[in-house]
């Protein structure tokens, strides 16, 4: 097996006025926290959109990792549907202190390039400053941020720095170059 070079940078918002809002993209598009934990709607979601760009880490948890997960105090799941069909999510997670996490954030493949990743990301950072008016005992938030790497969209970088995020970390390590896994076994191309 063959290892590739894998950047990841890292970005951050220490303020809610750092949040530079996407317009709503044209048509029937809506974005719906899903507030009863679902470990079978999680894990669509996740191999759904990280399918093509090698996400790989939660493939194996079990269904109950997966709940455990969901029902932590403060993980929210804010998920884009565009006419009922859902097209992408964004995942929060509490950290110490006020951090939120944007842990994951995409689009399923068919739903890029038509304005919903902007309006999704703007929807759940602000989702991610405003968290502990929703969970009584978080922190208020203080900062929020994110990863993305080389393995992500093309557009993913740019996309968080028009929504005002700041870069402030790079890493570069090398992983194994394994095959993107798709939402089932053969459903992209190698």
């Amino acid at each position: 097996m063959t290892n590739i070079a894998v950047t990841t940078w890292s970005l951050e918002q220490t303020a809610p006025t750092d949040l530079l809002p996407a317009a709503a993209p044209e048509g029937d598009v809506r974005i719906v926290r899903a507030e009863v934990p679902s470990p079978e709607f999680s894990r669509f979601l996740y191999a759904s959109v990280g399918g093509d760009i090698h996400w790989t880490d939660r493939l194996g948890w079990s269904h109950a990792r997966w709940r455990e997960h969901l029902e932590r105090p403060g993980v929210e799941t804010w998920v884009a549907y565009d006419r009922g069909t859902p097209a992408g999510f964004v995942e929060l997670t509490p950290g110490d202190d006020g951090v939120v996490e944007i842990e994951y954030f995409g689009l399923i493949p068919a739903f890029r390039g038509r304005r919903i990743g902007g309006h999704l990301l703007s929807h759940g950072t602000a989702r991610a400053w405003d968290l502990a008016e929703r969970w009584p005992g978080l922190a208020t938030t203080k900062r929020v941020w994110l990863h993305t790497c080389s393995k992500d969209g093309e557009h993913a970088m740019a996309n968080y720095q028009r929504r005002g995020f700041r870069l402030f970390d790079t890493k570069v390590e090398e992983e194994a170059d394994v095959a993107t896994p798709g939402p089932w076994p053969g459903a992209f191309p190698a």
